[in-house]
């Protein structure tokens, strides 16, 4: 099969679109999916740069989400056929023809939805629902602040707070970008270039919860967002990854401050994959059967060019994801 290799770490230019081994079929609680889309995360450029290499056991090859059809069923697989359209959340090896995942990391893709739009789905509902539901408890009446509004996590946490009776406030770096955030449905855009999010917030009495990619650098500005028993996600380090914190500020708003990861969390049991894929299954994807929720796309790339792909995500121009369609490839 062909898939994107690295040559060595670095920039771009050393993503190449090359021959490898075939996988091996799929073992016991194992499909295989012939991949259609993938969809492209900031971790992949970290993991390029030599910054995010995989969990131990996982593919080295990128990408940590896909959308496809499913050729092999491994054994003890019920609930899943040959042929059966798919998205699914990895722990790498997505910018393939083929990847092979636990069962349990596989989500239908709901009928009328192209398959390759569909890939753009996995990461971000699990970050979102794992954090702002799981996690945090968001439930209707609350004030959620999104770093960030414009990206993939971003725009699908807007329509899933948003449905929850939720009150959106959002960060983005463009007028462009908030009116999209807008559309969507958030309450409240913020200009991080011209305007204080810590102001604004303060304006309508703080959030309740806070969803960040951002990490070191808007740590404290945070906690001075934040409503009385307020609750910070940290799910990124765009910002840094060092930051000085004033604990009586915290201590004083009776507030929590969570960080967690995805890719590392274990394939079953207690916070796994296969927990999260299963409450998004139960509880977000009718909202997404039903349209309530869709993915938004900002480009379609083919997988021989990921590496303008991924020059695309770093740009901070799109809103939405950006998918790697692999099976024109």
């Amino acid at each position: 099969m062909y898939a994107v290799t690295l040559d060595g770490y670095g920039g771009p230019e050393v993503i190449r679109w090359t021959e490898v081994p075939d996988l091996p079929p799929p073992g016991p609680g194992e499909v295989s999916i012939d991949v259609v889309g993938a969809g492209v995360n900031r971790a992949d450029l970290l993991q390029r740069q030599g910054f995010y290499p995989p969990p131990p056991g996982a593919s080295d090859i990128m990408g940590l989400e896909v959308s496809g059809v499913v050729a092999q069923v491994g054994e003890g697989v019920r609930d899943l056929q040959p042929g059966e359209r798919v998205c699914a959340l990895l722990s790498g090896g997505g910018y393939a023809q083929r990847v092979v995942v636990a069962a349990t990391q596989v989500l239908p893709v709901p009928e009328g939805m192209d398959v390759a739009a569909a890939a753009a789905l996995p990461e971000v509902a699990a970050t979102v629902w794992s954090n702002l539901v799981m996690r945090a408890g968001l439930h209707a009446g609350q004030r959620l602040l999104i770093h960030g509004g414009g990206s993939g996590i971003g725009t699908h946490a807007i329509q899933v707070a948003v449905n929850r009776g939720v009150r959106v406030a959002i960060t983005a770096g463009s007028q462009y970008k908030i009116d999209r955030c807008l559309e969507l449905g958030a309450h409240i855009g913020i200009n991080y270039r011209e305007q204080d999010f810590v102001e604004v917030l303060g304006e309508i009495g703080g959030a309740d919860v806070i969803l960040d990619n951002m990490g070191a650098a808007y740590l404290g500005r945070n906690v001075a967002a934040l409503a009385d028993d307020g609750q910070i996600c940290i799910i990124g380090m765009q910002g840094g990854v060092k930051a000085e914190l004033i604990l009586s500020e915290l201590l004083g708003k009776r507030g929590t401050i969570h960080a967690t990861n995805l890719r590392r969390r274990p394939a079953t049991g207690r916070s796994s994959k296969a927990e999260i894929v299963a409450e998004l299954r139960r509880h977000l994807w009718p909202l997404i059967t039903e349209g309530a929720v869709v993915p938004i796309v900002h480009a379609e790339v083919p997988v021989t060019e990921a590496a303008q792909a991924q020059q695309l995500l770093d740009s901070a121009e799109t809103v939405g994801k950006v998918v790697l369609r692999v099976d024109e490839a």
